[in-house]
């Protein structure tokens, strides 16, 4: 949807409504368009690698070879 800055300072409040529904909005002077209302969408938190460390431990087994029994089902799965 386009409008001219009148009509946003207007109606702000509704076009914020429509925005927030996941309409965008381009504000204009005259025919040029010089700004635009997008809704803001949260991004997930960025994960850091090492944010556990010191808080669990991964026990010595965990770096040992599979025994062949499991290996085998591991590398069977999908066939």
């Amino acid at each position: 949807m386009k409008v001219t800055i009148h009509a946003a300072k207007t109606n702000l409040s509704k076009l914020i409504e429509q925005v927030h529904a996941g309409e965008e909005v381009v504000i204009a002077r005259g025919d040029v368009p010089v700004a635009r209302l997008v809704p803001i969408v949260e991004r997930p938190p960025t994960r850091q690698a090492g944010t556990l460390r010191g808080v669990i431990k991964v026990p010595e087994a965990f770096f040992q070879p599979l025994p062949p029994e499991e290996l085998d089902a591991w590398e069977s799965e999908g066939r």
